[in-house]
This record gives structure tokens, C-alpha cells and sequence, in this order.
């Protein structure tokens, strides 16, 4: 029984998962657990569907580790732990009332990003950008990182973050602009207010 420590990479660590090594499933999730639910709470304000979105992202991890295909870990487990919550928030909605989902417009692709990023016309929006692009986006604007998280999360140098992620802006912003019509009929800044009345 070697004990897992901090010169254990994620990747030997999950393939010892895989063999059924609960010592190194323990180490995984000593060493990945408190961003995991950091990000949680970012997108989820309810401490207890944060717990329970947690509990299974690593029971899922324990069951699936050896699917795992050489993807950076802590994206493979955050696609795992992103996953499980988009199905709670969605019972959860589901029980709490029935939600009228009309194309309101939004001030800005980032807003229309965190309203729902699995959804409608910002998920196909994102699936024409490029991978690379997308999570570095997923991660700065949907999870609230730094650029030093994304950076460390990502494996990637902060200069190369702050780059992507200007760059993935633009290109969300293209491909939605592609998918819906400029609202800037709309949005006119440009009428006059209404006269308030002058002094008596």
C-alpha cells in the first residue's frame, strides 16, 4: 500500500483509481475537491445541491476512471461535476416553478453565456467556436476564475488565457450575431426622453 502524495500526477493517480486503489481515489479528491466545489458555488447558490453534485462527480470518477483518454484531469473532472449539476439545477427548476424561457434580450454574450450555457442559441453559438477558445471562456466567464486558475486549470501560461480569451469574446459574439438579428432596432439609444414638464 504506497502512499499517494503530491509527486503523484492526476493521470497515475486516476489509473490507480481504475484498478480500484481507494488510497489514490482519496488523494484525487484530496487534491481536487475544494475547486471543484469553489466552482460549483460560483454557478450554484444552494450549499446542500453543491454537496450533492460534488459527492457524485467523484463517485462518477470512481466508476469511470478508466475512460478517461489522456484529457487534462481537472477539465475532465469539471465536464464530469458540470455535467451533474446542469441535471440538478434542472429538477431543481423543474420543481421549484415552471419558467418562461422568452428570448428576452441581453446586454452582452457574457450575460447571455451564465443565463445558460448548455442552452439554446449560446450552446450553438459555442459549439462554432473553437475548443480551445471554449474553455478558456467556460472557465473565466461561466465559472468566475482568474487568469491564474484558468492558467493552472488549463496547463497554459496566463499571457496565453488573457489572449484566448479576448479572442474567444469575439468569435461568441460573431456566431451569435449569426443566429440572431441585431437588436439594435430594439435598442434605440438615440429617441428623445419623454418631457418631464417644466417649472410652474
Amino acid at each position: 500500500m504506497g502512499g499517494h502524495r503530491e509527486d503523484d500526477t492526476d493521470t497515475a493517480l486516476l489509473r490507480a483509481v481504475s484498478d480500484g486503489d481507494s488510497a489514490a481515489m482519496a488523494a484525487l479528491y484530496d487534491r481536487h475537491a475544494g475547486w471543484l466545489h469553489t466552482r460549483l458555488t460560483r454557478r450554484c447558490a444552494d450549499p446542500e445541491v453543491v454537496r450533492e453534485v460534488l459527492q457524485d462527480t467523484f463517485v462518477a470518477v470512481w466508476r469511470s476512471a478508466g475512460t478517461h483518454r489522456g484529457a487534462e484531469v481537472g477539465g475532465w473532472l469539471w465536464t464530469i461535476a458540470a455535467r451533474r449539476l446542469v441535471d440538478a439545477r434542472r429538477m431543481q427548476e423543474r420543481a421549484e416553478r415552471v419558467e418562461y424561457t422568452a428570448p428576452a434580450p441581453a446586454p452582452s454574450a457574457e450575460e447571455r453565456v451564465l443565463a445558460g450555457l448548455e442552452y439554446g442559441d449560446v450552446g450553438t453559438a459555442l459549439d462554432r467556436i473553437s475548443p480551445e477558445l471554449r474553455e478558456v471562456l467556460r472557465a473565466t466567464v461561466v465559472d468566475g476564475l482568474t487568469t491564474r486558475e484558468t492558467a493552472r486549470l488549463l496547463g497554459i501560461p496566463e499571457g496565453t488565457v488573457k489572449t484566448r480569451a479576448m479572442r474567444a469574446r469575439t468569435e461568441l459574439r460573431a456566431a451569435l450575431a449569426q443566429l440572431n438579428p441585431p437588436l439594435s432596432s430594439r435598442l434605440n439609444p438615440s429617441l428623445a426622453p419623454s418631457p418631464l414638464g417644466g417649472p410652474a
